[in-house]
């Protein structure tokens, strides 16, 4: 079997993910899973894994992420791992599975921070206040 890659992007976190024959073992960034902190983010990178179901005990995925925060780190992370599953499921419907629970895990959020204009006072949209007294 081939190793296959796969990234995700979402705001400035990118993340690789690289699948292999083995044993059912997932690491990100070199840790396992399990070990991943905040809870939240480690369910949102299960939510692929599950929805699999038994092709991900026969591989091994290990995710390389940099970049953004700890959401956007989980997020990337996810779409990397499903694109890397559906690319080693090809005749299973899991394409389909995965877009009918939830688009973004194949397809990348392309939204972006709105940058900051001038006389603006850092923020994207604000404006000098005006005082007519």
């Amino acid at each position: 079997m081939k190793i296959i890659h796969a990234s995700g992007k979402r705001k400035r976190a990118i993340a690789r993910a690289t699948l292999k024959a083995g044993k059912g073992m997932i690491k990100v960034n070199k840790a396992p899973l399990d070990f991943y902190e905040p809870k939240i983010a480690r369910l949102k990178l299960r939510e692929p894994l599950i929805l699999a179901g038994d092709i991900v005990n026969k591989v091994d995925i290990h995710v390389n992420v940099r970049g953004g925060g700890v959401n956007s780190q989980a997020d990337a992370s996810r779409l990397a791992i499903a694109k890397v599953l559906v690319e080693y499921a090809k005749g299973d419907k899991l394409k389909e599975k995965y877009l009918e629970y939830d688009r973004n895990l194949l397809v990348a959020d392309i939204r972006r921070k709105e940058s900051s204009k001038p006389n603006c006072h850092g923020q994207a949209r604000a404006k000098r206040q005006k005082s007519y007294r």
